[in-house]
């Protein structure tokens, strides 16, 4: 994905007085020492020519991976504006969200949006997105000529479609060399078509982030996947075929589990869901220590090992959904060779969950009791991994 780090920034400059090159500081927190820009190209009309200035007036959230941004950004330019039309919530997030669950419509308005998108050598596609900014223009030096303009936005479209190419070239990779689909399938099989799976996903939520979901854009997106819409229109189903499938479906009544195997294949939740035992029990477990990291206020830190390892345990958590879940629900088992796979990128999660743990250790910020339940309650989620992996290789 687009590496946006608009929540890292403390203030920043662009500046296009110089026709064809756009310099600029961006301070992000944690760095005493702005991030440089010089970039190849012109900014959108509105900004073109000028001097921008910005401050972010909210609160600071390091991103992630932040410490992976290069100090000196070379590389093109893609759209820069100060203009960029957005809808923004007239209550606070919380609030909104809370109106969407109850299927309300929350309060709105059209606003400009700062958008700042360069395509980096060393970190992709970076973009800093956001209509709370507090920003200065400066009078413009200089214009864009309808010439300009066009070569600009040619200029722009060229850095996407290299940023995409890659992605394409990521994705032909893990193609080259899998079995034909009519052949058996084993583990490592699979984890090739898992990996090719997930950069087939990072090209379209690219591609998603990019462009929107307008009509317009998913014709685009569409285009830029490679699908056939004429051939996907005359596969897909009529609107009244559509419904009469889901009104079926909400007739039929949910599989009962069987009851020998509740314990072992499945559990009821809280909330009356079916799920996988030990998918609950880590996703119970990521809860449990996400609470006891608020009540400390370790949150405030924004420290990367803390967030890593509350992270990569809620993602173990939905990797052991996709793989187990379904034997939950009653669907009976997937092949074999796919659910180890699937579990493989499980224990993956867990283990970089496992690091994060380890390096919070160091910086005592959980109080020892609670270090060495989490210790002990990761260790044993991986021996129950490892176990299934086991387990399912003997029915191959």
């Amino acid at each position: 994905m687009a590496f946006r780090i608009h929540d890292s920034v403390v203030r920043g400059e662009i500046d296009n007085r110089t026709k064809g090159m756009v310099h600029g500081k961006v301070w992000v927190v944690g760095r005493t020492e702005p991030v440089v820009l010089e970039l190849r190209g012109n900014a959108w009309p509105d900004l073109a020519g000028c001097l921008l200035t910005f401050t972010n007036p909210l609160k600071l959230i390091a991103h992630q991976h932040l410490d992976s941004l290069h100090p000196t950004q070379h590389g093109s330019i893609g759209d820069l504006t100060a203009s960029r039309k957005v809808r923004v919530f007239d209550v606070p997030l919380e609030e909104a969200l809370v109106m969407i669950r109850r299927k309300e419509k929350p309060p709105e308005h059209m606003a400009n949006c700062l958008y700042l998108e360069w395509f980096s050598d060393y970190n992709g596609r970076v973009v800093i997105e956001s209509a709370d900014y507090e920003l200065t223009i400066s009078a413009p030096e200089w214009r864009l000529s309808p010439e300009d303009e066009a070569e600009r936005a040619k200029q722009a479209a060229a850095g996407m479609a290299d940023f995409t190419g890659k992605l394409s070239e990521a994705i032909e990779k893990h193609q080259r060399g899998q079995k034909d689909p009519e052949q058996e399938w084993d583990e490592h099989d699979y984890e090739k078509f898992l990996k090719e799976s997930d950069a087939r996903t990072d090209k379209y939520a690219e591609l998603l982030d990019k462009y929107g979901d307008s009509d317009e854009a998913e014709a685009t997106i569409a285009r830029e996947m490679g699908w056939d819409r004429n051939e996907e229109e005359n596969e897909q189903l009529s609107v009244e075929e559509i419904n009469a499938i889901f009104e079926s479906a909400a007739d039929e009544p949910p599989p009962e589990p069987d009851p020998h195997r509740e314990g072992i294949d499945w559990v009821r939740t809280a909330d009356g869901d079916l799920c996988h035992p030990l998918q609950h029990r880590c996703s119970e477990s990521a809860l449990k220590f996400h609470q006891h990291a608020e009540k400390l206020g370790l949150e405030e830190m924004n420290d990367k090992d803390l967030d890593q390892f509350i992270f990569e345990l809620q993602t173990t958590s939905a990797k052991l959904a996709g793989a187990l879940n379904g034997i939950a629900h009653g669907e009976g088992f997937r092949d074999a060779a796919f659910t180890v796979a699937y579990l493989k990128r499980a224990l993956d999660h867990l283990h970089k969950s496992q690091s994060g743990l380890e390096a919070i250790a160091q910086k005592k910020l959980l109080p020892e009791i609670v270090f060495m339940e989490a210790r002990k309650e990761l260790f044993e989620i991986r021996e129950d991994i490892i176990r299934l992996m086991d387990e399912f290789r003997g029915r191959n």
